[in-house]
């Protein structure tokens, strides 16, 4: 297990899929942004990630009012997602189990005060790619049904990206802008408009939100229960 402190939130927002072996057909720019993270021994060996940090959001209708938030992610493989975001008065908790996903928000003084959410199929979906994203790095998309696509140059804060679009589905895109020189991640943008810049901050259409990640753990493990959806009216 190795824990360090980490300060951009790219690890968590965009990216990745370790796979083995030669992948000729994928672009150039994937081996060097994989250079860029780690070496291929050290990346295939990644099992788990553990991020804890803040998050704040702004008010979409007045950006002085900002709303502060702990949060916890956890990304196991093969296919489980842990995030848990913590306020004054709320806990946010989204969870991926394999083909399972749910949502519970509970208050904070009175836990058994609370609602839960059992997503469907497409809202399933999205959380398989984030959590692949997770625990990927750039490499390995079709082994979740999806591809790589090369949509040319964008220049991002002066630099002429490298633009690839990862599809798992018409409606669940990560377009990601890579400088070419280093293969550093630049930017990230998704399908309905977000866009995550390599500094910590994800501008939606409507709402600035700044994510700050303190740590990063690797390799612990995690138990089933963990992930497990939980029975109505338990805390």
């Amino acid at each position: 297990m190795i824990s360090l402190p980490v300060r951009l939130p790219t690890l968590v927002l965009a990216a990745f899929a370790v796979v083995a072996g030669a992948h000729a057909a994928e672009p150039a720019i994937i081996a060097k942004a994989r250079a860029l993270l780690g070496s291929e021994a050290a990346l295939n060996a990644v099992m788990s990630v553990h991020y804890t940090g803040t998050v704040t959001s702004t008010d979409s209708a007045d950006p002085t009012k900002q709303t502060r938030a702990a949060i916890e992610i956890i990304a196991q493989k093969p296919e489980q997602q842990r995030v848990v975001a913590k306020t004054e008065t709320e806990v946010e908790t989204t969870v991926l189990d394999g083909y399972e996903g749910w949502q519970r928000k509970q208050e904070i003084a009175n836990p058994k005060n609370q609602r839960m959410v059992v997503f469907k199929p497409e809202a399933v979906k999205r959380l398989r790619a984030q959590a692949w994203e997770n625990l990927a790095f750039f490499r390995g998309i079709e082994q979740q049904g999806g591809r790589i696509e090369d949509q040319g140059t964008k220049t991002i804060d002066g630099i002429a990206c490298l633009k690839l679009a990862f599809i798992y589905a018409p409606t669940i895109i990560f377009y990601r802008y890579f400088d070419p020189a280093t293969g550093r991640l630049v930017q990230t943008e998704t399908e309905d408009g977000g866009t995550t810049r390599e500094e910590g901050d994800v501008i939606g259409k409507t709402q600035s939100i700044t994510v700050t990640l303190e740590h990063i753990t690797i390799n612990e493990s995690f138990p089933p229960a963990l992930f497990r959806m939980p029975s109505p009216g338990s805390e």
